[in-house]
C-alpha cells in the first residue's frame, strides 16, 4: 500500500513537472496547465497495471500538501506586501482600489444574485469574480518585461489593495460559510471575532518586531526554517479553529515578518516550498473536480468571464485616466489585472468545506482555467487591442519612444 501511494505521488509530481516544462516552452502561465493536469486524471480514469491514475489512495495526502501550498502562497504574498508598504502608498492605493471594487464587486454580487443562488454562494462567487491573481499578474509583468513601465506602479497598488480586501473578505465570508448558521447574531459575532483576530495579530506583531528580530537571529538555516514554519502552521491552524480561513493566518504571519530584518533570508528559504507545494495546490484542485460535471457550469462561466473582462477593463481605464495616465497605459492596466487564480481557488475550497452548492467547484475550476489563459493573452496583446480601440474611440495613436523615456504617461499619478 505504501509503495502504491509513493508511486502515485511520483506520478503526480511527474505530471506537475511536465506541465511546468510545457508552460516554460510555451512561455505561458503554469496555473491553468496544472489544473488541467489534475482534471485529466482522478477517479474517472482506469488503472493500467501498477500505474493507477485514479489517485484514490494518495488523494488525501495530495490534498494535504495542496493545503500547505495555500499557506505558503499566502505567506509569501504577505512577505511581498508588508504593512509598511500599505501605509506608505495608502492614498493612491485607496483611490484606485475603491474604483476597482465599486465596479467589479458590484458585478460579482449582482450576477450570481440574478442567477438565483443563495446568499452564501453569492458572496463566494463575488469574491471569485472580483479578486485578481497576484501570482499570475506578477509573473506576466516579469515575463513581458513591463516592470519598469510607469503604469506598473498602479497595477501593483491594485494588487496590494486586493490583498487587504481579500484578507478582510475571507475572514468575514469564512465566518459565515464555516459556521453553517443563518443567524445574523452568530454571523456578526463570527465576523467580529475574525476581524478582531486580524487586527490583534497585526498590532501585536508590529509591537514585537524587535523581539522577533532577536529570536530569529538563528545561525542554522535548518533551525531557522523549522522555527519559521512552526509559527506559520500554528497561527494558520489557530485561525481555522476560530472559523477564520487558515490562508488568512498565513497571510498575517507574512505581513508581520515582512517588517523584520530577516525578510531576505525568509524569502530565500520559502520560495522553493511555495513553488513546490503551490504547484500541488493547483494540481489537487483540478484532481478534486469531475470533468464530466463541468458542462453544467459552461454558460454561467462564459457570462462570468465576459463580465469580468468588461469590469476589469472599465475599472482599469477609469483608474488610469483619473490618476493621470495615458489611454494606452490605462488600457494596459485594465487588461493586466484580468487574470484570476489562487484566491478564486481558495474561495472555492472554502465553499467545499462549507458544503455549499456543488456547482461552485465546477464553476470555479472552469472560470479559473479560462481567466488564467485569457488574462496573460490579453496582457500580451494589449498593444494590438489598444490600436483597435484607438481607431474606434479616436484615442491618440501609439508613438514609440526611445528607451529610458516614459511611455504612455502624461502626468505623475496622484
Amino acid at each position: 500500500m505504501e509503495q502504491n501511494i509513493l508511486l502515485e505521488i511520483g506520478i503526480a509530481i511527474g505530471m506537475i513537472a511536465a506541465a511546468g516544462i510545457l508552460a516554460s516552452r510555451l512561455r505561458f502561465s503554469i496555473v491553468p496547465l496544472l489544473i488541467l493536469a489534475g482534471l485529466a486524471v482522478g477517479p474517472h480514469m482506469p488503472q493500467l497495471g501498477i500505474v493507477d491514475l485514479r489517485f484514490i489512495k494518495s488523494a488525501p495526502l495530495i490534498d494535504f500538501m495542496g493545503q500547505l501550498g495555500v499557506l505558503y502562497l499566502m505567506f509569501y504574498l504577505g512577505l511581498e506586501f508588508s504593512v509598511g508598504r500599505l501605509l506608505k502608498a495608502s492614498r493612491a492605493i485607496l483611490k484606485t482600489g475603491l474604483i476597482y471594487m465599486a465596479i467589479n464587486f458590484t458585478i460579482g454580487v449582482l450576477y450570481p444574485f440574478l442567477l438565483g443562488w443563495p446568499i452564501k454562494e453569492v458572496l463566494v462567487v463575488a469574491g471569485i469574480m472580483t479578486i485578481s491573481s497576484s501570482a499570475i499578474v506578477a509573473k506576466v509583468l516579469v515575463e513581458l518585461k513591463r516592470a519598469v513601465r510607469p503604469e506598473t506602479e498602479m497595477i501593483l497598488g491594485l494588487m496590494m489593495f486586493q490583498d487587504v480586501f481579500v484578507a478582510i473578505y475571507l475572514a468575514i465570508v469564512s465566518g459565515l460559510v464555516l459556521t453553517g448558521s443563518p443567524s445574523p447574531v452568530i454571523i456578526l459575532k463570527s465576523a467580529l471575532v475574525a476581524l478582531g483576530f486580524m487586527v490583534g495579530v497585526l498590532l501585536l506583531g508590529r509591537r514585537l518586531i524587535s523581539l522577533l528580530n532577536r529570536l530569529l537571529n538563528i545561525p542554522s538555516d535548518e533551525v531557522f526554517m523549522l522555527a519559521l514554519f512552526a509559527v506559520l502552521i500554528l497561527v494558520a491552524g489557530f485561525s481555522k479553529s476560530i472559523h477564520v480561513a487558515e490562508a488568512i493566518g498565513a497571510l498575517l504571519v507574512g505581513l508581520i515578518l515582512a517588517e523584520t530584518e530577516h525578510i531576505e533570508r525568509i524569502e530565500h528559504l520559502v520560495v522553493p516550498f511555495r513553488d513546490f507545494f503551490g504547484a500541488l495546490f493547483f494540481f489537487s484542485f483540478g484532481l478534486s473536480i469531475d470533468p464530466l460535471a463541468l458542462s453544467g457550469a459552461v454558460w454561467p462561466v462564459v457570462i462570468a468571464v465576459l463580465l469580468t473582462v468588461f469590469g476589469n477593463f472599465v475599472s482599469g481605464l477609469i483608474s488610469g485616466r483619473i490618476s493621470g495616465y495615458s489611454h494606452r497605459a490605462s488600457v494596459n492596466i485594465g487588461l493586466t489585472i484580468t487574470s484570476r487564480g489562487e484566491f478564486s481557488i481558495v474561495l472555492a475550497g472554502l465553499a467545499k468545506a462549507g458544503a455549499l452548492l456543488p456547482v461552485l467547484q465546477s464553476f470555479a475550476a472552469l472560470y479559473v482555467i479560462l481567466m488564467a489563459v485569457l488574462g496573460p493573452l490579453l496582457t500580451k496583446e494589449s498593444k494590438w487591442i489598444y490600436s483597435q480601440l484607438s481607431r474606434l474611440f479616436r484615442w491618440p495613436p501609439i508613438v514609440e519612444k526611445s528607451r529610458g523615456k516614459q511611455k504612455g504617461r502624461v502626468a505623475a499619478p496622484g
